[in-house]
């Protein structure tokens, strides 16, 4: 559906009616003004419908249409195309969900088709229409905007994980038995969408940052090289988290090695224990006339505290061993 639709002249907003086609007319009236049409999960005839007014290219409109693009900058003609794939944070499952904004920038127009529920550009816009110096860079603020926008949602999404991931070493290195596996693996894999998402802006935003891409001004790049520094940071903290979960894994996997072989050695020595006594009993429970303190009238009671002292000193040696 359509949510948004504006048309901004000298730093301000002009509110339209839901209607993409007043958007096109205003902007035809007007040749300094430039229209924004946002737009959410839309129909293939919605989309459309836009694509009609707008001239945009059918490649990038089928790509917009599908929600499961990589993170991507393709240039068309006189317009740049940028796939963003937004993040937000489920803590009770531990899961990074992922959703998407297709952004179609031209001349005089911005166009933002959105996936799922994360990254809302409601807030983005109206932050960016308080700053009616920033607007005034045109359609490249809107993309600025947006790039800003997306990026901070990773920057939260990645402290939501780090708290997660600090839980899970705190568990793997406590007295307590846990079974942090499951999890571990879990965060892995929310991390790796993360990684998804996030790597592959590094060289877009980077151009835009330098002013390397046609359409983007170089009065725009400062502020891409700020959205520049918040990507590399983010992508530096998300790459440091894989590798502390790594560790965390690996150490998980030798504490659990090493509390088999605890509970083997216990085991082994309780049996010791137990074989001794059973061993004695055995032999003074065979069927012989002729065995050494057969009817001495004290043998059963020097049995008994022969078989104690034996499980005595045995325990004794593994207490000093370490092995009970």
């Amino acid at each position: 559906m359509i949510v948004d639709c504006g048309v901004y002249s000298e730093g301000e907003r002009h509110d339209l009616p839901k209607d993409p086609e007043t958007v096109a007319q205003a902007i035809g009236d007007d040749g300094e003004a430039f229209g924004w049409v946002g737009l959410y999960e839309p129909t293939e005839a919605e989309l459309a419908r836009v694509q009609r007014l707008f001239d945009l290219h059918p490649l990038a409109v089928e790509d917009a249409l599908s929600p499961h693009q990589r993170p991507k900058v393709e240039r068309y003609d006189d317009s740049i195309v940028m796939v963003l794939r937004t993040l937000w944070y489920v803590d009770a499952e531990d899961a990074v969900e992922t959703g998407q904004v297709s952004v179609f920038v031209g001349r005089r127009y911005v166009v933002t088709v959105r996936h799922g529920e994360g990254a809302p550009l409601t807030t983005a816009r109206k932050e960016l229409e308080e700053r009616a110096s920033v607007l005034g860079h045109g359609p490249a603020a809107v993309l600025w905007a947006i790039c800003d926008s997306v990026v901070d949602g990773y920057e939260a999404v990645a402290e939501a994980v780090e708290v997660d991931v600090d839980e899970v070493e705190t568990s793997v290195f406590s007295h307590e038995r846990t079974s942090d596996a499951a999890r571990i693996y879990t965060l892995k894999r929310e991390v790796l969408e993360m990684r998804r998402a996030i790597g592959p802006l590094r060289e877009p935003i980077e151009a835009f940052a330098h002013g390397g891409v046609p359409g983007i001004s170089q009065d725009s790049a400062p502020f891409f090289r700020d959205v520049a520094d918040h990507v590399i940071r983010v992508s530096d903290q998300t790459d440091a988290l894989d590798t502390l979960l790594s560790s965390a894994l690996n150490a998980h996997l030798a504490r659990v090695s090493v509390q088999q072989n605890d509970d083997l050695r216990r085991i082994s020595a309780w049996v010791a224990i137990a074989a001794a006594p059973t061993m004695i009993a055995g032999v003074y429970g065979m069927n012989f006339d002729h065995m050494p303190e057969l009817r001495w009238y004290y043998g059963y009671f020097a049995v008994l505290a022969l078989m104690f002292v034996t499980c005595g000193s045995m325990y004794a040696g593994f207490r000093k061993a370490g092995w009970l």
